[in-house]
């Protein structure tokens, strides 16, 4: 009776996860990022880039965004025809701006982002243990069928490739699970890990991180009890992230020493209501500079 609650458990919860991340569309900016129609008809007029980026950044200047290209230039997609939000990439495949872009993932036929990231990790999680459920009872008779004991029929080929099959799933679902798994505790989305996000003080891989805990949140979210459900419950709209403090110029940091404490650019920045729960999130409450401790952040300094 375990034995069926169990398996049928984690079959369920498997299927579940893989649907919710195959069928849920990817996030798309909102229309408050796309060029009004004056702005959009003028950049198409410029041929000069410099004219273009002028007319982006007076655009953008009041849109909630902290990051650049590389040549601190404003991120505009020309084939959706809007300003990216910070860790808003272009899908190819999909065709289209995705907020919080991770990947596309074939397996799934469907981009990796904001809207579903969740129900991937979950979907990782419930394959690997699938995996192992079935490694687990099979390896009783895949021993047996190395020692002879297991009866001269057809069947026994059968357990030998079932055996094989997931343990060569799990060997590597785990690599790929783990991988994201640590990408969670950084904050960090996979194209981000290849390519650090340029804020205002230059790249920093670490610009979004939060803290081990505050990260886990920001894709689980608040209520522990839905964190192993594929049903939303990651905190914010996608468009905004908060920001921990980068380093500061020397000059910068005398000024905001002198006249009042330094504050890190989350201090207001606030998330959307939480889907499940009409409460305040926790992750804006409490201390408003969210600095890490470790090897990684000794460059890091707060107010």
């Amino acid at each position: 009776v375990v034995y069926l609650v169990v398996f049928h458990l984690s079959f369920v919860m498997f299927v579940w996860s893989y649907g919710k991340t195959i069928f849920t569309s990817p996030a798309t900016p909102s229309k408050e990022f796309c060029l009004s129609k004056a702005d959009k008809e003028q950049y198409e007029k410029e041929e000069r880039p410099e004219s273009q980026q002028e007319i982006l950044r007076r655009a953008a200047k009041d849109l909630p965004i902290y990051t650049t290209t590389a040549s601190r230039a404003i991120r505009y997609c020309d084939r959706c025809q809007l300003i990216k939000p910070d860790r808003c990439h272009h899908c190819s495949a999909c065709d289209v701006c995705v907020l919080k872009m991770d990947h596309h993932c074939p397996w799934v036929n469907n981009c990796v982002g904001f809207s579903n990231y969740k129900f991937f990790l979950l979907f990782l999680m419930y394959s690997l243990l699938y995996c192992l459920f079935v490694a687990a009872t099979v390896l009783q008779y895949f021993i047996k069928f190395w020692t002879n004991e297991l009866p001269d029929t057809h069947a026994k080929f059968h357990v030998l490739f079932l055996f094989f099959v997931a343990a060569m799933f799990f060997i590597s679902i785990l690599s790929l699970f783990s991988y994201h798994c640590w990408l969670v505790g950084k904050n960090r989305s996979t194209i981000e890990t290849f390519r650090a996000p340029t804020f205002r003080n230059g790249p920093d891989k670490n610009g979004f991180s939060l803290g081990c805990s505050k990260n886990l949140r920001e894709v689980f979210g608040d209520e522990k009890k839905y964190w192993l459900l594929p049903i939303f419950t990651s905190l914010g709209d996608g468009c905004n992230f908060p920001t921990r403090l980068v380093i500061m110029d020397p000059e910068q940091l005398a000024v905001s020493s002198q006249n009042e404490p330094a504050k890190s650019s989350v201090a207001n920045q606030s998330f959307p209501t939480r889907p499940l729960s009409e409460s305040q999130n926790r992750l804006l409450s409490g201390d408003c500079q969210w600095v890490e401790t470790g090897p990684e952040e000794e460059n890091v300094k707060s107010g």
